[in-house]
C-alpha cells in the first residue's frame, strides 16, 4: 500500500474531478472504488467533496467553474504536481511558453497552487503543500496510480516538462505505440504518448487502481459510466478507459504498483 505523507518535487500528488453534477459523481465514484465523501464547504454554498479510502485521501470531486459550463468545456479530471513554490513554477512554465491560466492563488491554509496549459494545449495543475500534501494513498486499488499526457508533440512535451520539472523520459519498449515513461529523480511518475484521432484535445489521464479489470468496468457501466476502451492487456497491467455519467473521462489499472 502506497501510504504517503510527503511528496518529493515534481511528482504527481492529487487528482480531483471539476463535473456538472457533484452529488450524482459521488455517488458514481463511491460505488466504484468505495469512497466515502466529506465535503468541505468552499462559500457561497459550494463544497469540495474529499473522496476517502481507509480514512486517507485519494482525490476529490469538485463543481465545475460556471465559465466553464457556458463555455460547454465538458468535466474532467485534473492532475496536480506538487512543487516547491507554485509561484516559481507558474512563472517558468510561461517563460517556457505554457499559458498561466489562474496565476497562483492559496486555497485557504491548505496549499497553494495555479492552473497551468501547457504549450500544446494540456491542462495540469501544481501544487505547494501546506496543510494538504496531496492524496494520503496512492497506488492501490482505489487510489491514484499513474498520470498519462496524450499529445500531438511528444517530444516537445518530453523538452517543456523536462524544462520545468527535471523529468527525464525512457522508451517503453513494450508499447504497440511510441510511449516515454516520465521519471521523477529516477522514479517512475507517469508516460507521454501521441494523441490518436479519436481524442478532440491534449490531455492528462488519471487512472486509478482497480481489484480486478473486468469487474470494475462492468461496475463502471452498471453505475452509469461508460467503457470507452478495454480491457486492454499491457503486460504489466491490464486497463481499460471509462467515461463517468457527466462526461469525465479516467482510467482503471489492474496489476503491478510501484510502492
Amino acid at each position: 500500500m502506497g501510504e504517503r505523507t510527503t511528496y518529493t518535487p515534481g511528482t504527481f500528488s492529487w487528482a480531483d474531478v471539476a463535473t456538472t453534477d457533484q452529488q450524482a459523481a459521488k455517488g458514481f465514484y463511491s460505488g466504484l472504488f468505495g469512497w466515502q465523501a466529506e465535503d468541505m464547504p468552499m462559500g457561497d454554498g459550494a463544497a469540495y467533496s474529499m473522496m476517502r479510502l481507509n480514512g486517507k485521501d485519494v482525490a476529490a470531486v469538485a463543481p465545475q467553474p460556471q465559465q466553464q459550463r457556458e463555455a460547454g468545456v465538458p468535466p474532467a479530471w485534473n492532475s496536480y504536481v506538487t512543487v516547491e513554490s507554485a509561484d516559481a513554477a507558474a512563472e517558468k512554465a510561461g517563460q517556457l511558453g505554457a499559458t498561466v491560466h489562474a496565476p497562483p492563488f492559496d486555497v485557504m491554509e491548505v496549499g497553494r497552487m495555479a492552473v497551468i496549459q501547457d504549450p500544446q494545449g494540456a491542462f495540469f495543475m501544481v501544487w505547494e503543500p501546506k496543510q494538504m500534501i496531496g492524496a494520503g494513498l496512492v497506488n492501490a486499488p482505489g487510489a491514484l496510480a499513474w498520470n498519462e499526457l496524450a499529445t500531438p508533440d511528444v517530444d516537445g512535451a518530453a523538452a517543456f516538462y523536462g524544462e520545468l520539472f527535471g523529468w527525464t523520459t525512457d522508451p517503453f519498449e513494450g508499447s504497440p505505440q511510441r510511449y516515454l515513461i516520465i521519471k521523477n529523480r529516477d522514479h517512475g511518475n507517469g508516460g507521454i504518448r501521441d494523441l490518436t484521432e479519436n481524442e478532440p484535445m491534449p490531455y492528462w489521464l488519471v487512472y486509478f487502481g482497480i481489484a480486478g479489470i473486468d469487474g470494475g468496468l462492468s461496475k463502471a457501466e452498471e453505475l452509469g459510466g461508460s467503457n470507452l476502451a478495454g480491457p486492454m492487456d499491457i503486460g504489466i497491467a491490464k486497463i481499460g478507459i471509462v467515461q463517468d455519467p457527466q462526461g469525465a473521462v479516467f482510467a482503471i489499472y489492474d496489476g503491478q504498483f510501484e510502492d
